[in-house]
């Protein structure tokens, strides 16, 4: 979707640039991006600090920055609902109205970017944009801290140091998926999307796995 977009904008001076969350590098993103045959800029983020700086917590998240480099909008999920918290498991389909209504709210993100690039709605001013962007506590800056330091350790086999770690970063940002799924798969590849992901999301309750943007 992303692609489509950018070739009918960039001549409008637009960009895409997709980065991918991934501790265990270049080689485990590269399907993803493979897949996507973008002609748009395609980053790794390996350290995870696009999370640093602007609090990201999920995938798809978007960041709008305009040409002086200023933050249009603030981080806000990118045309994801949830809607998928609805599958059949056992199928891992979805109902033709779920699908639809999924595919309505995508088009509506899309809709607001391109409105944005060739109108200027839905930016902020600057100091709605501030307001809005995610606040990092004492306890978010610790996770992500922790976060680094358990897959470092991982990384030099230190194993049962670095769960430990993640465990802890997690304890301390319950908020950031990004950093359970990640920590999910350095375990154990695919268990980010298992049984123990859809418990997590069944024990939000009413609380939103994907919050709407507010356009």
């Amino acid at each position: 979707m992303w692609q489509h977009l950018y070739d009918e904008l960039k001549d409008k001076g637009f960009m895409v640039v997709a980065v991918a969350e991934e501790s265990r590098g270049g080689e485990h993103a590269r399907p993803w991006i493979e897949q996507a045959k973008s002609s748009y800029w395609q980053l790794i983020d390996v350290d995870h600090r696009l999370s640093d700086l602007y609090n990201l917590v999920n995938v798809p998240q978007a960041i709008w920055i305009d040409e002086q480099g200023r933050i249009a909008r603030p981080p806000e999920t990118a045309g994801s609902t949830d809607h998928f918290r609805r599958m059949d498991l056992k199928t891992r389909t979805m109902s033709p109205e779920d699908q639809a209504a999924r595919l309505a709210a995508r088009q509506a993100y899309l809709d607001a970017v391109r409105a944005w690039v060739n109108t200027g709605r839905h930016a902020l001013a600057a100091d709605a944009a501030r307001a809005a962007l995610p606040r990092v506590t004492p306890e978010i800056a610790e996770a992500h801290a922790r976060f680094r330091l358990g897959v470092w350790l991982r990384t030099h086999g230190r194993a049962a140091e670095g769960d430990r770690q993640l465990a802890e970063a997690s304890r301390l940002h319950p908020e950031s998926w990004s950093m359970w799924r990640q920590a999910a798969d350095l375990d154990e590849v695919g268990k980010a999307s298992g049984p123990a992901f859809w418990q997590r999301v069944q024990a939000l309750g009413d609380r939103l796995y994907y919050p709407p943007p507010k356009l």
